[in-house]
């Protein structure tokens, strides 16, 4: 019945997405593109390109560029911001999306956090709004992000890199309702938002979507994680359909191919490394077998032997250890920031921008900020509780070693993690680390812990000792 539902609203969305006519619309320009010479003459480098038009003859794909020069060199306010700021190069997904969004395609762009995925949709993005043919009576470009800390860190990308003037508003639940609308009626050009405070706002008429030419769906599994499609459904129907819209996920599973295909026009992929789930190789990753009781020692033994330029980020399972761990830090004369969805949003964004400004090397974080927490410093993450899957862990672990940096991960590992162990085992092998030999008894330990359940008689079932813990007899 439910699902018959969302396929029966689906239907209907997609007639009115349907009943848009260019008369409707003004004229939209989307190629910006002029290869240099030396682009044309380059092949890709480790950099995989895919091009899902359904029908016909599969298109060139675009060569990458290597240097900034060669994606914006007839656009100087572009380059001048770059030179400011002190880029070297472009990153891989910068280098091989840049041709292609500055050509007017939709895009898929495959890469983790940390990856410059930002730059990759943003400066081509100004470079949309600023060609248009026809002045705009409302914002040009959208950026849907799954959360408030995502939305913060784009909007400060946005402001470092400004262009032309163009100004930015960042809307998202949990912030000064009243003053987000007040920006809007003042007049903007980029909105960056939540699904849900931006559906809010399309609900009630307090802002004009049929302007945008240019949109961007950011961290898109992660947005489908948190049950926001109905949102982005409702959203995409109040923009023109032949807008270009860019998409970026770190995973590629089935509900974001599905996204895809129905909102994306003949999109090219982009994917840097592999499709599979892998642990950046950047990151020297440890995982240390403990007692749940140990696990405290196991922590101020590794924070007494920081180095002084170190900065961790703790991962914990519940927001109550995240305040009962800070405290204990603070007790012990440590200088610590804690970060998780039930601190008030003024106190979340100072906790963020101390840790991004070294005041406090010390973060103890929920999983709420594991995903787009852009601080490139990070030397250490810290499990201090193993994730609830294993997707999370990749993206615990890809917090640091980034922006050319290495980094280090230490995960505590108890035997109520066990069911874990063997999906833990391949991430560690494709990025090339030890398997500690504990891990692969545990998982066998667990297979065939399961065996013997699955072989039960359903009415034991659900007697068998600590929970989720193994057995006694299994250890």
């Amino acid at each position: 019945g439910a699902e018959e539902g969302s396929s029966v609203s689906l239907r209907c969305v997609l007639r009115i997405y349907c009943s848009w006519t260019p008369a409707d619309l003004p004229p939209l320009k989307k190629d910006f593109y002029i290869e240099s010479e030396t682009v044309a003459s380059r092949t890709n480098n480790n950099i995989f390109v895919d091009d899902l038009k359904e029908e016909g003859e599969k298109r060139p794909f675009p060569n990458p560029v290597s240097t900034f020069e060669e994606a914006f060199q007839h656009y100087p306010g572009i380059m001048e911001n770059i030179v400011r700021v002190g880029f070297s190069k472009p990153t891989p997904i910068q280098s091989q999306a840049w041709p292609v969004s500055l050509k007017g395609e939709d895009l898929i762009a495959i890469a983790q956090t940390g990856t410059g995925k930002t730059l990759a949709y943003l400066l081509p993005g100004f470079i949309h709004m600023d060609g248009q043919p026809v002045k705009r009576d409302g914002p040009g470009m959208l950026v849907l992000t799954p959360t408030r800390e995502l939305a913060l860190q784009i909007e400060s990308e946005c402001n470092k890199y400004s262009y032309k003037g163009f100004k930015c508003v960042c809307v998202y639940g949990g912030g000064d309702r009243w003053a987000q609308i007040k920006a809007i009626s003042a007049g903007v050009d980029i909105v960056i938002a939540t699904p849900g405070r931006l559906n809010d706002l399309q609900m009630n008429e307090l802002i004009n979507m049929r302007s945008i030419t240019y949109l961007v769906l950011d961290e898109a599994d992660r947005m489908l994680d948190m049950g926001f499609e109905p949102q982005i459904m409702k959203i995409l129907l109040d923009i023109r359909p032949d807008r270009q819209t860019i998409m970026t996920s770190a995973t590629w599973p089935s509900g974001v191919r599905r996204l895809a295909k129905t909102y994306l026009k003949n999109p090219m992929m982009v994917y840097v490394g592999t499709l599979d789930l892998a642990a950046v190789n950047t990151v020297q990753q440890t995982v240390l077998f403990c007692q749940e009781e140990e696990k405290k020692a196991y922590l101020f033994e590794f924070i007494h032997n920081m180095e002084p330029d170190d900065k961790v980020l703790i991962f914990v399972g519940k927001k109550i250890m995240c305040d009962d761990l800070s405290s204990d830090m603070c007790l012990r004369g440590l200088v610590v920031q804690s970060l998780h969805g039930d601190r008030e949003q003024c106190d979340r964004e100072e906790a963020l921008r101390d840790f991004k400004e070294s005041v406090v090397r010390i973060l103890v974080a929920t999983d709420l900020a594991s995903r787009g927490l852009d601080v490139t410093d990070i030397t250490h993450v810290f499990n201090f509780d193993f994730p609830r899957n294993i997707e999370e862990y990749v993206h615990r672990v890809g917090r640091t070693g980034r922006a050319g940096r290495t980094g280090a991960s230490v995960t505590l590992v108890t035997r109520g993690d066990w069911r874990m162990a063997a999906e833990l085992i391949p991430i560690l092998e494709r990025a090339g680390q030890e398997v500690p030999v504990e891990l692969v008894l545990m998982a066998e330990r667990y297979a065939k812990h399961k065996r013997e359940k699955d072989m039960r008689p359903a009415v034991f079932a659900s007697n068998r000792p600590y929970g989720g813990a193994i057995p006694k007899s299994h250890l």
